[in-house]
């Protein structure tokens, strides 16, 4: 089974876009017969991707370092919670158990895992698809820096290119599973 790993936030946002988006895209990664690999909260997005996914007949795998598992207030509904002893093993494990990325609206959080996942993959450590949905132009700001940079000579097209985006989750997760 192939399984994507979603970043998104332990907060919900103010814009309900991102909660239905969370809904459609955990309903969606479920009726492809994907599992899902996620930060391992039972709330804000986080909570919403899951417990969609599950709701769907998804397998859903957490992954949540000791430490936060009080703080982002861990799932134990799960098909499996994995613990880690701290955030660069949370990292490690969600890539590992996972064959593509897709970030949703979240904070820093969400963009350390998604710069590091694409990173790694710039490196060549791996090569697993990886994209952002943009849910109501969440994401055009960093887009539009993205695209700064390529003409400012800081990023290669090529390594631009590589981060797909979409404000559909079933376009998004086609494109992505396209590239499998």
């Amino acid at each position: 089974m192939s399984r994507i790993c979603v970043y998104l936030g332990a907060r919900e946002g103010h814009d309900p876009r991102f909660r239905q988006a969370a809904i459609e895209l955990g309903q969606g990664i479920a009726s492809r017969g994907l599992g899902l690999v996620y930060g391992g909260a039972r709330i804000g997005l986080m909570g919403t991707l899951a417990n969609a996914a599950l709701e769907a007949g998804g397998e859903v795998i957490g992954v949540m370092p000791h430490h936060l598992v009080e703080r982002e207030m861990a799932h134990h509904g799960l098909s499996q919670l994995i613990h880690v002893d701290n955030m660069h093993e949370r990292k490690a494990s969600m890539a590992a158990h996972a064959d593509a990325f897709i970030a949703l609206p979240g904070g820093i959080g969400t963009l350390e895992e998604l710069f590091e996942a694409w990173t790694w993959q710039y490196l060549g450590l791996h090569d697993k698809p990886l994209g952002v949905l943009d849910v109501a132009g969440f994401y055009q700001p960093l887009l539009g820096f993205l695209d700064n940079a390529v003409s400012q000579g800081f990023l290669a097209a090529e390594t631009r290119s590589a981060l797909q985006h979409s404000s559909d989750p079933d376009i998004l997760l086609d494109t992505l599973m396209a590239r499998l």
